[in-house]
């Protein structure tokens, strides 16, 4: 073979070669992601060919799959109230995308998984039109409709965990929307309801709870600001005297930092016990306190809570934010919630169940169980530990002053007769002529958590006592029957 014909040969080999190998590479090596980009028509048509399988909440679906005369065979359609429509998300023919559980559980709900290979070899050899497998959410739809009704319309999120298993009892993200006008199969209907609701400047698409725009915390944060005192000073307790003026100056600034209302902390000495600062909410002892332990163990204590860092549930969860401080100055604002420190509900949820855990965090999940079509368990979500984040000591100590704030401080309008709650408020200032955010944060019953609830407010007249304690008790209320 002269030598012009062998290199020819060569490359026609390498082209081959590399053909064979880029054919191998999207058959085999990219399917799975291929198959599950919200991006390929294939795969959504196929979808729609497909009785796809409910989405279940309490034993009700909530999402299912209706027979239509179209070429797409049948109609996802939702609950009309929107109740669940930030988790749920939608599956679209018009906009070929899927969102919430739907994408993040659509090897399940269309029945592509591997783990319900056994129900598509039976649909195979009986000829019966393939089904979707169901999905179990953990939510309680007691809790979620409470949650919806005691928030009354306001703006805003609440989000509901079971502190021992982390296991989501309630997702709202308010103003909602009908996720069936996004999900009809009619393109003009559809592009006008996404068009309207990407418009809305009130953001009903955003998942508050967990994604999109974050929040300050306010005296809320005042919960992980205490632990951090608490796990840095072995001799500190809860009655352990601690700086607390009426107002204060961090050091290398003019600016003063004063107690909610300028009001004096305690009996105004300018010093009161731990447990007095929390039921008082006093933003100076907390400014303090931050300050003396120190920018990188606060950020560390943030970190064990699950700052920085972004995880699903299988829902994504955007990290909250505690950057570096600049000076002290800023330490000092982080401190008690305000100036850089931006979180989700979802986080401040994690750090209440934490507390009510006795220091240990659980990783929220919002899938209990898969199910075939017949309604056989697949698979069963196990708890998993998402880390220790205080001693127990430590712990204790915080669930004793939450329980004296609602006692007797800034959440006594939690109370519940014959119940212990835990609470701690917070109202995070925005900006000059804005409305602030209202919080609260609580667990009950304080001696056996059965869930811990993070409420907020956005630009709320109140505040976190006034506006956000009462919607947290109706919801504990509805958990516990009482």
């Amino acid at each position: 073979m002269n030598r012009p014909v062998r290199r020819l040969s060569i490359l026609m080999l390498v082209m081959f070669v590399a053909l064979m190998a880029s054919a191998t590479s999207i058959q085999y090596f990219q399917s799975s992601s291929l198959n599950a980009d919200s991006r390929n028509v294939r795969t959504l048509y196929r979808e729609f060919g497909t009785d796809r399988g409910p989405i279940i909440v309490s034993g009700e679906s909530i999402a299912t799959s209706e027979p239509v005369d179209t070429p797409y065979k049948f109609q996802r359609t939702y609950r009309s109230d929107g109740a669940y429509s930030n988790v749920t998300g939608y599956f679209s023919t018009t906009f070929n995308s899927m969102t919430g559980i739907e994408k993040a559980q659509n090897g399940v709900l269309g029945g592509s998984d591997s783990s319900l290979a056994g129900q598509r070899l039976q649909e195979l050899v009986t000829g019966r039109q393939p089904q979707g497998g169901a999905v179990e959410l953990t939510l309680d739809n007691t809790v979620q409709e409470a949650a919806i009704s005691a928030m009354a319309g306001r703006k805003g999120a609440v989000v509901a965990i079971e502190p021992s298993t982390g296991k989501i009892l309630a997702q709202v993200s308010l103003p909602t929307y009908d996720a069936n006008s996004i999900a009809t199969q009619d393109s003009a209907a559809a592009q006008e309801a996404w068009t309207s609701l990407n418009e809305d400047e009130d953001k009903p698409l955003v998942d508050r709870t967990s994604r999109g725009d974050q929040y300050a915390p306010g005296s809320t944060f005042k919960m992980l600001t205490a632990v951090a005192m608490l796990e840095n000073d072995p001799d500190m307790t809860p009655d352990t005297l601690v700086e607390a003026p009426t107002s204060w100056s961090p050091p290398g600034t003019s600016h003063e930092i004063y107690n909610p209302g300028q009001i004096a902390c305690g009996d105004g000495s300018g010093e009161a016990t731990l447990r007095q600062t929390f039921i008082q909410s006093c933003n100076t002892a907390y400014a303090i306190g931050g300050v003396d332990v120190g920018a990188d163990n606060m950020i560390d204590q943030a970190n064990k809570f699950g700052f920085g860092e972004n995880f699903e549930t299988p829902l994504l969860v955007t990290a909250s934010r505690f950057p570096e401080p600049a000076n002290d100055a800023e330490l000092a604002m982080d401190s008690f919630g305000q100036q850089d420190i931006r979180v989700t509900p979802m986080q401040m949820a994690m750090i209440t169940s934490a507390i009510a855990n006795d220091g240990e965090l659980m990783t929220p999940y919002l899938v209990n169980r898969t199910l075939t079509a017949d309604l056989e368990e697949v698979s069963t979500t196990k708890p998993n530990k998402y880390g220790d984040t205080m001693s127990e000591q430590t712990a204790a100590y915080m669930q004793e002053m939450m329980v004296e704030d609602v006692k007797s401080g800034t959440g006594h309008r939690a109370a519940i007769d014959g119940v212990e709650v835990a609470g701690k408020t917070g109202t995070a200032e925005i900006a000059s002529g804005v409305l602030p955010h209202a919080w609260f944060a609580a667990f009950a019953p304080a001696d056996d958590p059965q869930i811990a609830v993070v409420v907020l407010l956005e630009n709320d007249p109140g505040d976190g006592g006034t506006s956000a304690a009462p919607v947290a008790r109706e919801i504990i209320q509805a958990k516990l029957g009482q």
